[in-house]
């Protein structure tokens, strides 16, 4: 468990992370990416066509690898699965490391997507000390719950949020036996927690950005939860509102009312 809203470690894992992990899915910039390392981030995910996380990590790894974390992996197809081998050598090239600290199979659907020789090739990069730790994103809940109660892998990247608050029945309680890793996603609900929903009262606080980012990891079973900022700006004010430390009992309570009140909506959302 995170003991700290600020730094903790991966899980079983041993690696030392900074809770506010940074994605640059919306291309936020370099400068951006830069301003996240000074001010002290150090869990970076990137998908192999993230351009600006790349260049950026790639300059930042001549001179400094130990004590940043990447995260990236292998998409997964739907219709079978990649050549994960080929897939870990183009990430070590994109990245020019001779390591990757958290190698993911991502987007699993379904467990058949899963397959043993999936598996099998992710425990030997492991073993061959390619990767530091492996593991899978999903939005399929009871299935990281069923692999997290088998031990089988080391990190979990999954949904959570104040609207979405499933995985504190389906994931969390299996996670003291083997204590994997665990990357939240999507902490915004796509900005939908920012925006007044149907029904809500009128004149009644909306939460800001910085809120959903509290919400997230004042739970103690996140272990990083990412933001994806959009330019210096947002990732300036998130990492304003992740200063002012875990929310209140009462924070936390109008939270998942919000929380509710977007789930009801029931809208469609990737």
């Amino acid at each position: 468990m995170s003991n700290s809203l600020t730094h903790t470690v991966l899980g079983s894992t041993g690696i030392a992370v900074h809770r506010l992990g940074i994605s640059a899915t919306y291309r936020p910039g370099k400068q951006a990416i830069y301003r996240a390392i000074d001010e002290g981030a150090n869990f970076f995910f990137a998908f192999g066509v993230d351009t600006q996380m790349r260049s950026v990590l790639r300059d930042v790894f001549k001179s400094k690898r130990q004590g940043l974390v990447l995260a990236t992996g292998a998409y997964n197809l739907l219709i079978g699965y990649p050549n994960l081998r080929r897939t870990l050598e183009k990430r070590l090239r994109q990245f020019g490391t001779d390591y990757i600290d958290v190698f993911l199979f991502l987007g699993v659907t379904k467990p058949k997507q899963f397959p043993e020789e999936a598996r099998e090739q992710l425990r030997r990069f492991r073993q061959e000390g390619k990767v530091r730790s492996v593991g899978i994103s999903s939005h399929d809940r009871k299935f990281i719950g069923q692999l997290t109660a088998d031990g089988e892998l080391d990190v979990f990247m999954l949904r959570y949020n104040a609207a979405h608050r499933g995985a504190e029945k389906d994931i969390f309680p299996y996670l003291d036996r083997h204590n994997p890793g665990v990357v939240a996603y999507t902490a915004t609900r796509w900005t939908a927690l920012m925006r007044k929903p149907k029904n809500w009262p009128r004149g009644e606080r909306i939460p800001t950005a910085g809120m959903a980012y509290r919400f997230v990891l004042t739970h103690p079973n996140v272990h990083v939860c990412l933001t994806a900022p959009r330019n210096l700006q947002q990732l300036e004010e998130n990492f304003a509102a992740f200063r002012q430390g875990p929310l209140s009992e009462e924070e936390m309570d109008f939270m998942r009312r919000f929380g509710d009140a977007v789930y009801m909506q029931r809208k469609w959302f990737m």
